[in-house]
């Protein structure tokens, strides 16, 4: 049974990465958690208009978010009728991020599913704070999906390594699942500059082709490319469906994705996009 959850804003965003999750998982039996987190804008009680006690103002904001919640559930459950999912609910007085370290510690999820916009709406932002925030520190897998990414089953997953992470089968679980529960095909790709694999990238290699030999999957390799540059050349000549990659604090992925603005990525990231921690993070 997977754990997963759906962190909301009662947002369009929001709503989009939860059909995705529900139409991803349709035939595995998932616990699915909808969770919303409040924080009353004001706290100081100096500011508030007389008469407004502050706690009836919290009253009021958690009433407000475990309707929503509520709302949201038959929502789902009127769309998308289906006996192997259970859906919980979750009002919680947190921040998200906050609330996320607390459940992760109570090893409550196995996967997150959550939109990419922030609610900034500046078109120059890749990902929200929060998004951001939760890809970097997660201690479970993080599929964040585009705000207008329409749901279509992943049969070209695209999966960018270089081959400096020990792969352990944690790590691949959820790439081989979706792999095998979609019959799709996964692409590892490798740029170098003109430089042989070390015998180390070449031993993590041999590694990967073995955790991958009940999935369809190819190595590619790309010579004297940006790693970014030569995810767009990729997604040109094969539509991808959906890109993973290990959060590994020594390799590439950390320079790449958490730079402010798409100018200085230079590429924009259109499709689903999978991140598993590289499970060597001191918390």
């Amino acid at each position: 049974m997977k754990n997963i959850l759906l962190p909301t804003d009662f947002s369009d965003n929001a709503w989009n990465a939860i059909k995705y999750a529900i139409q991803l998982f349709k035939d595995e039996k998932c616990n699915f958690f909808i969770m919303n987190t409040y924080t009353p804008i004001i706290y100081d009680v100096e500011y508030m208009n007389p008469g407004v006690d502050r706690f009836n103002l919290i009253d009021v904001v958690r009433n407000t978010s475990e309707k929503g919640v509520d709302k949201l559930q038959k929502k789902i459950e009127s769309q998308f009728k289906n006996p192997n999912h259970t859906y919980h609910k979750i009002s919680s007085f947190n921040t998200l991020t906050s609330e996320i370290e607390e459940l992760h510690d109570k090893h409550v999820m196995d996967l997150i599913v959550m939109g990419t916009k922030g609610a900034t709406g500046l078109s120059e932002i890749l990902f929200g704070s929060n998004t951001v925030h939760i890809i970097k520190n997660a201690k479970c897998p993080v599929l964040a999906i585009p705000s207008n990414f329409a749901f279509e089953a992943p049969d070209e997953i695209l999966f960018p390594s270089d081959y400096e992470v020990s792969f352990n089968k944690k790590q691949v679980k959820q790439i081989v699942d979706i792999a095998v529960s979609n019959t799709a095909k996964v692409n590892i790709l490798n740029t170098t500059y003109g430089d042989d694999l070390s015998k180390n990238q070449e031993e993590n290699k041999q590694k990967l082709d073995e955790l991958f030999k009940n999935v369809t999957h190819i190595f590619h390799s790309v010579s004297n490319q940006s790693v970014t540059g030569a995810i767009s050349e990729f997604q040109l000549k094969t539509r991808i469906n959906l890109l993973v990659m290990i959060n590994n604090k020594h390799s590439f992925f950390e320079n790449l994705f958490f730079k402010s603005t798409i100018s200085q990525i230079g590429f924009h990231l259109n499709v689903p996009f999978l991140v598993i921690p590289s499970g060597k993070k001191k918390h």
